[in-house]
């Protein structure tokens, strides 16, 4: 694109120099011509004084060596014979250089002619003297005065049209350089995320056709960024819901007693987590904010902490678990889509089957207030060395057997709402995670667990195991 822009702007500033320069060169030529025979008019006109005063030799000789192209030898008078006098009697002052017949037509027509002679031309201009014959002055212009500064001038155009040219193409090269480069851009940085280097970017530059392209360029390398973050999440999110029935699993392959059948499945069970942790671990880390539901979306977060307390309370039984459930007597609505709060619940309830030993108690508290429901999952068990850690995705926080996904996934969901997650100790001596969901989609003020509004606490419990 650049070299064409150079060559279009080329070939037209050269057309334009052409149909000016070749028409402007010729008027130049044709004014030196017309100077040149003005100049010989006037000397040719200084001599008419005299012819009409006499025609005496001496006279007319002294008035030709007085003008210019006399004196340089470039003057003639031509005076025909008196009348009724021979041919011979005609007088001839200075060096004629054009012949009888060009003379004879100026007689017969008395105008000033210019005849073409040998090394330049003549101007012939008639001069009627007082017997009414007509006498003739011959100027001699040579060839040098005919061209006289025509060299100079064609040089000047010639440098003018060069200087344009040069500066037309200099400007087009400019111009090109400014389409050409966020072209390149653009191509390289299509060609780099078509590579897989997902950060390749354009600098929003440019035309404003190209700086448009620039700008859908990176919307479009944004959002695949964000889809493939998505496609990794879910996978590794779905991957750590498994975690939810293989708990169940080992936890039921532990009850089998000895045998070969026994320890076969706990082997199967140990390799299905294993590649469950391996998938969540190999997923991508960096994941986008979760989408917050749209108006008129949500759930009964009553409903859905006591159908999954209902399903944990099994396994709680079988490990000699003490378990308390309160605040979810009536219904609480949060912004919140189902599955993302039964994944948040089982990812949490799972932790404490995972990571306390059997027969720890444990308790879910529901609090509802007018802008927020708290959720309060604590526990009797060793708690966290670092709770801080702990909520960084991919993190552990130090314990065994863990991808720190499952705390990752409940922050997630919190702060899809405006909430967020804190990470304490409990009444029961262990840990304490509360996940504070925003009803109205804004981030709660203040520090150091300070709230700005007041929480109602509905402490109504019901025991679902002993």
């Amino acid at each position: 694109m650049r070299w064409a822009l150079v060559k279009v702007a080329l070939a037209v500033t050269a057309m334009v120099v052409v149909a000016f320069a070749v028409p402007l060169g010729l008027v130049i030529k044709e004014m030196a011509r017309d100077r040149a025979f003005g100049n010989a008019e006037r000397q040719a006109a200084a001599i008419g004084p005299t012819l009409s005063i006499t025609t005496d030799r001496a006279a007319l000789e002294r008035a030709v060596a007085s003008t210019q192209a006399g004196a340089d030898g470039r003057m003639a008078v031509h005076i025909p014979a008196p009348p009724g006098q021979p041919a011979a009697r005609a007088l001839e002052i200075g060096t004629g250089r054009t012949g009888d017949a060009d003379l004879a037509t100026v007689r017969r027509v008395p105008r000033a002619a210019v005849t073409e002679v040998e090394g330049g031309s003549v101007l012939l201009q008639p001069t009627a003297l007082g017997t009414g014959q007509i006498a003739i002055v011959e100027v001699y212009v040579p060839e040098g005065e005919l061209t006289n500064g025509l060299a100079t001038a064609w040089l000047i155009l010639a440098g003018v049209g060069v200087a344009l040219i040069v500066g037309s193409v200099a400007v087009a090269d400019r111009l090109g350089v400014r389409m050409v480069l966020p072209a390149q851009r653009l191509a390289r940085a299509a060609r780099e995320l078509g590579e897989g280097r997902l950060g390749a970017r354009v600098r929003e530059e440019g035309p404003a056709e190209l700086k448009s392209a620039a700008v859908a360029f990176n919307s479009m390398a944004d959002q695949v960024v964000q889809l493939l973050a998505n496609e990794r999440e879910l996978a590794a999110d779905l991957s750590h819901r498994l975690r939810t029935p293989l708990t169940v699993l080992r936890l039921n392959a532990a009850s089998l007693g000895e045998g070969p059948a026994a320890e076969q499945t706990r082997a199967a069970v140990e390799q299905l987590e294993r590649e469950v942790d391996t998938i969540i671990r190999t997923a991508r880390e960096a994941k986008p904010q979760t989408q917050a539901a749209g108006p008129g979306a949500g759930c009964d977060v009553s409903e859905v902490v006591r159908d999954r307390m209902a399903f944990w309370s099994a396994l709680a039984e079988d490990e000699d678990r003490r378990v308390r459930l309160a605040g979810v007597d009536r219904p609480v609505r949060i912004p919140v889509a189902r599955p993302e709060l039964v994944a948040a619940l089982d990812a949490l309830l799972g932790n404490v089957f995972r990571h306390t030993p059997e027969g720890t108690a444990f308790s879910v508290d529901v609090h509802n207030g007018e802008d927020a429901v708290i959720v309060l999952v604590s526990d009797a068990g060793p708690g966290i060395a670092d709770p801080e850690a702990a909520l960084t995705r991919g993190n552990s926080g130090g314990r065994a057997g863990s991808t720190g996904l499952g705390l990752d996934i409940v922050r997630r969901v919190a702060e899809s709402t405006g909430g967020d997650v804190r990470i304490g100790h409990s009444v029961l001596g262990g840990t304490e995670v509360r996940v504070w969901l925003a009803l109205d989609g804004r981030r709660r003020t203040g520090t150091g667990g300070r709230r700005s509004h007041r929480v109602g606490r509905r402490r109504t419990r019901t025991p679902v195991a002993p």
